[in-house]
């Protein structure tokens, strides 16, 4: 995966530029996070603890999905961004795609593996607005921990449960940076810096990308996910409206 990472430029309410959703047809573009909000859910109880506009530097701006052979290969296709892009100066970070422990990935194109014959990807419904629910990293996803089983399957369950109501459009579990890589544009040039990161609340241990008519929708659907934390474990996650071309 790679993610764009937030910037001045990716919290203007011109971004992504024309150019730039021209040159990255497969991207998908958060606006910006002034239209978003964090919500901890904290000693089993939900709350919406921040509301946009946030720190750029936590930000994702927008994300693809590549295929690469290593983390090297994946790093230089990011080395090739697109100038269009903050004028050159845009950051983007490469990780690895995956749930430690077995949690499936699904997207619009294709079901999750092993889900029922008769199960299709959920499609974008007109009149419907897509988020990204993000959830950020804690020191057990930058760990690479494996929940128990029963978790993943669990979330599984849940994942294709969604799915079938149309409501839940993609998903995808990050491993630990350690993993990945950073590229950082300077006037158009790139530098690969490898990970782990310090800076785990800048980080993301997954996402999913959901439809729903109102923010309100979003967060009852957040409220009632079965996250592989366990309850006595804080869980925070931010939800952003995704650019619709």
């Amino acid at each position: 995966m790679i993610l764009r990472r937030g910037d001045k430029v990716s919290e203007t309410a011109g971004f992504p530029s024309p150019e730039l959703v021209r040159a990255m047809p497969s991207a998908k573009w958060l606006h910006p996070s002034a239209s978003g909000l964090r919500m901890t859910r904290s000693g089993g109880q939900w709350r919406v603890s921040d509301e946009g506009p946030f720190d750029p530097r936590e930000l994702v701006a927008g994300y693809a999905f590549i295929e690469a052979d290593s983390r090297e290969q994946a790093a230089l296709w990011a080395s090739q961004w697109p100038v269009a892009d903050a004028e050159g100066h845009a950051e983007l970070e490469v990780r690895q795609a995956g749930c430690p422990g077995g949690c499936v990935g699904f997207d619009m194109q294709t079901p999750p593996q092993g889900a029922p014959a008769d199960l299709q990807p959920a499609q974008l419904k007109p009149g419907m607005q897509p988020y990204a629910v993000l959830l950020r990293s804690d020191a057990g996803s930058e760990a690479d921990l494996e929940p128990p089983a029963a978790i993943i399957d669990t979330m599984n369950r849940a994942n294709l449960a969604g799915i079938r109501a149309g409501i839940a459009l993609a998903g995808e579990g990050l491993r630990a940076s350690s993993k990945g890589a950073r590229v950082k544009f300077s006037g158009g040039k790139p530098s690969i810096i490898d990970g782990p990161y310090t800076e785990v609340k800048e980080l993301i241990a997954g996402y999913w990308l959901v439809q729903a008519e109102s923010i309100e929708g979003v967060m009852d659907w957040v409220k009632n996910y079965p996250y592989p934390q366990p309850p006595e474990m804080d869980v925070v996650v931010e939800l952003r409206s995704v650019h619709v071309s």
